[in-house]
């Protein structure tokens, strides 16, 4: 469980990451703002993911 944890962070890093990217010779703005959406989507979904994984431990920890 914790291994898929940890693919979620880097999931959310990698997200992190895709927003990061600045506009260079071979990568121009367009590219770069679809980039920066996917980003925005990556951290949103593995930030989900990751919190209810968290979640479901908790829960279960209780049991």
């Amino acid at each position: 469980m914790y291994q898929l944890a940890l693919l979620y962070l880097a999931g959310l890093v990698a997200g992190y990451g895709f927003t990061l990217l600045e506009p260079t010779g071979f990568i121009g703005a367009d590219i770069t703002n679809f980039f920066n959406v996917v980003g925005v989507i990556a951290m949103i979904v593995f930030g989900l993911a990751t919190f209810w994984v968290g979640i479901k431990a908790l829960v279960g920890s209780f049991r």
